[in-house]
């Protein structure tokens, strides 16, 4: 595979999870995660468990949590059979109480590695830069964590 390849198929993963935590697929979040951790966390199922635990979603729109999950500006290293990325994040969130606003900002920073399935996560972190209004996204209160 050629370097561009990689690129654009680790850059695509960083897009996936984005589309399936959007449509509240937290069971894809956790497949897709699962073969490494996500903050410490290990395990799919551990993985779509925090997910559900933590984040909202409306029944009356197709059980979704009614945000957009903006991945931006991916920068991807590749060395041979493992890679990293580090990109910016934004979320948006409109619902019936809020209007349509951003409501965090941050940085990830994957790792990654390919076998013969292809690319998957290997690690991701979060930094939580900047956060809105929350209330409507999450089922806990996140200055709790400082």
């Amino acid at each position: 595979m050629s370097v561009l390849t990689d690129k654009l198929a680790v850059t695509e993963l960083l897009y996936r999870y984005a589309e399936l935590i959007d449509a509240g697929d937290f069971d894809g979040v956790g497949e897709l995660l699962g073969r490494g951790n996500f903050m410490g966390v290990a395990g799919s199922q551990r993985i779509a468990k925090l997910f559900a635990a933590t984040t909202r979603r409306f029944p009356d729109h197709d059980n979704t949590p009614r945000t957009r999950h903006l991945v931006l500006n991916p920068i991807v290293d590749v060395d041979g059979g493992t890679a990293s990325a580090r990109s910016t994040f934004c979320v948006v969130q409109r619902t019936d109480s809020i209007a349509l606003q951003p409501i965090v900002v941050g940085r990830y920073a994957d790792s990654f590695a390919r076998d013969e399935h292809g690319w998957h996560f290997t690690e991701r972190t979060v930094d939580v830069e900047m956060i809105g209004d929350v209330s409507d996204h999450l089922l806990m209160d996140p200055t709790q964590f400082g």
